[in-house]
């Protein structure tokens, strides 16, 4: 259920989506979200507090997502594909979560460093002093996908084979097709051929049966 943090949440990215983060002021925030620019800070600390804030909830909703999308589904074939697919439409729609993938990140967006120990509030919130530690690298963030994916094909996943689908679907959001606003769907055929053959499941019969 949507927490008041959320809802701050949301009006920052209401804001962002109109300014670049540069020009974003806690006040405006503040108006959009129907509170004192007081509320902001005691939730935040500061702007690069928000700012942290902000990349780390576009994390935490991503990986609710991968969760999510496999357990959608339960053949191997489908269900990595409808991650793939849906990893890629989600970083062209979230440049946020699209710099958070890939590691190009924009001066529209806001791009925090993790909090110097010694700027840390111990009052803070506990979500803010999560936030404060930072966002992912890409590699981390791709490794934790990863290891999602294996976790939910069983132990007989290879490890490797699992990083190479999450890498080809972000080749795509780094390198997008021209066609729009579908651009994900050229990319269905390349996948699903690599997922075939790392599980060697032969889509044509009634029953796709792993080896």
């Amino acid at each position: 259920m949507p927490t008041a943090r959320d809802a701050l949440l949301d009006a920052a990215f209401a804001v962002l989506a109109d300014l670049p983060w540069p020009a974003v002021r806690m006040v405006e925030v503040a108006a959009v979200a129907g509170v004192s620019r007081q509320t902001l800070y005691n939730e935040f600390g500061s702007k690069e507090g928000l700012a942290r804030a902000l990349v780390r909830h576009e994390t935490d909703a991503y990986l609710r997502g991968v969760e999510r999308v496999l357990a959608e589904r339960t053949d191997p074939v489908d269900r990595f594909l409808a991650l793939t697919e849906w990893t890629v439409r989600e970083a062209r729609a979230k440049p946020l979560l699209r710099a958070l993938l890939t590691g190009c990140w924009t001066e529209r967006l806001p791009a925090p460093r993790p909090a110097r120990p010694r700027t840390r509030v111990a009052a803070a919130p506990p979500a803010q002093r999560r936030a404060d530690e930072g966002p992912p690298e890409p590699g981390q963030l791709v490794a934790v996908v990863r290891d999602r994916m294996r976790a939910a094909a069983g132990p007989g996943m290879d490890r490797d084979a699992c990083e190479l689908l999450v890498r080809l679907a972000l080749s795509y959001v780094v390198a997008p097709q021209w066609e729009e606003p579908d651009s994900w769907r050229p990319m269905t055929p390349t996948i699903t051929s690599v997922i075939e053959t790392i599980f060697s499941v032969d889509t044509r019969s009634p029953r796709k049966i792993m080896p």
